[in-house]
């Protein structure tokens, strides 16, 4: 339930793993559309292993990955783990609540215990640097805090159903299909609602279900070989060539 991941390195490579992860943090998190990233350095507490010269050169690594991409940052002293500082990575969501997902963390005590080695450019047997990593944290909590920043309104990429067509009367129920197979056939995900329901119950209750596109099909479409397209905003987009609305979806 958690995209931890583990880095195993040498101490002169932690600035250089380091900065590559910050680099895949706000990659990510721009996909999903976050731009508003805290970002807090924890450093030694005083229960703490290894030696203070390990500490002092872990933390002075993870300081210089944040200071040479201009990053800001806050201090959190005593706040790391016992086996080494941290970096944390916090979210902002639409209402301005704060909520902490990724990490990078330094550890000098598990490489040890799990006797970990590799041969150095000397021919000599050392103990290398774990790097703990999650970039969402939890990834049930991750998708509650998705969920919460779009107000369900997943942009079109993300969203679990992206078009829903839904026909007028009986008479356009298999065109409504065949076009539900096209979609299908290109790789959206898209269902098709045939119930003998009025039109405007089904647009009513398919918005309600936060679905980004909602495809009508009457006579006229049928017969255009088109289908009539409105957003979840409500705004009527007009009948497109399917070819149209698919090159709508993947814009």
């Amino acid at each position: 339930v958690q995209d931890d991941a583990h880095i195993f390195c040498t101490e002169d490579q932690i600035q250089s793993e380091v900065s590559a992860f910050i680099d895949l943090v706000f990659e990510i998190y721009k996909d999903f559309g976050f731009e508003d990233t805290i970002i807090a350095l924890s450093t030694r507490p005083e229960q703490r292993v290894g030696e203070d010269a390990l500490w002092d050169k872990a933390e002075e690594a993870l300081r210089l990955s944040l200071d040479n991409k201009n990053l800001d940052w806050t201090l959190q002293p005593g706040e790391g783990a016992f086996y080494g500082p941290k970096i944390d990575f916090s979210l902002k969501d639409c209402l301005g609540r704060v909520w902490q997902c990724g990490t990078m963390q330094v550890d000098f005590s598990m490489p040890g215990r799990l006797d970990a080695q590799y041969v150095a450019d000397d021919g000599s047997k050392r103990v290398p640097v774990m790097l703990h990593r999650a970039i969402l944290g939890s990834i049930e909590r991750f998708i509650g805090i998705l969920i919460e920043h779009y107000e369900g309104k997943f942009p079109v990429w993300l969203a679990p159903v992206q078009t829903v067509v839904m026909n007028i009367t009986d008479k356009q129920g298999h065109y409504a299909e065949k076009i539900e197979k096209m979609l299908k056939n290109q790789g959206i995900r898209a269902i098709s609602d045939l119930r003998n329901e009025k039109i405007g119950f089904k647009i009513r209750e398919h918005t309600i279900k936060r679905i980004p596109y909602l495809l009508v099909v009457g006579d006229r479409e049928v017969e255009d070989a088109t289908v009539a397209v409105r957003s979840l905003s409500g705004d009527d987009l007009g009948a497109m060539q399917i070819d149209q609305f698919i090159g709508l979806l993947n814009a």
